[in-house]
């Protein structure tokens, strides 16, 4: 099943050992809402959910990486059971690198999704440098694959099918799912 994809991103995605995530824009659509205490509310879509767990019940690791902090994202976290989260990130080119090495990973080897300018350095290293359909400006230059829904509406789900697709494991999770 090639999913419709073009043939060089299904090449790229099918070396992904690694999908790591920018949050506010990506996973969030990006608005922040405080509630009259001062808390902070965040959505998170559900399907994006569901396509990080069948990532990681498929073996690829998945990874939060952030410049905020938030106790929303880290309940969401909890809840999806991803180990690797880093929030309040100033230099997420050194997280990434550091989740390389400790991986044994190349560079060729992850995805990175992201949304802003903060997130250019990362993209230009990962071997599948993906950005969401509302990814800010200049954002799409250094992207392979733009989502077609922006972020917190879907659009992770979509990379990770994709990922799941190009590796073809995209009917055994399938199966796992069904059969469960």
């Amino acid at each position: 099943m090639s999913g419709g994809y073009e043939q060089r991103v299904l090449w790229r995605a099918s070396k992904v050992r690694l999908l790591a995530l920018d949050v506010d824009g990506v996973l969030t659509p990006g608005t922040i809402v405080y509630t009259d205490a001062g808390e902070q509310v965040q959505s998170f879509h559900v399907r994006d959910g569901l396509g990080l767990k069948l990532l990681m019940r498929a073996g690829i690791e998945v990874a939060i990486i952030s410049s905020r902090s938030s106790e929303a994202l880290a309940k969401r976290v909890d809840e999806l059971e991803i180990r690797r989260s880093y929030q309040g990130v100033k230099d997420k080119i050194y997280v990434y690198n550091s989740l390389i090495e400790e991986l044994g990973l190349r560079d060729e080897e992850a995805a990175y999704v992201g949304d802003d300018w903060v997130d250019i350095p990362v993209l230009k290293r990962v071997g599948l440098p993906v950005v969401v359909a509302d990814a800010a400006f200049p954002l799409k230059d250094y992207a392979s694959f733009v989502t077609r829904q922006p972020g917190g509406h879907g659009a992770v789900r979509e990379v990770c099918d994709l990922i799941l697709t190009a590796r073809g494991l995209w009917n055994d999770v399938l199966e796992s799912v069904i059969s469960a």
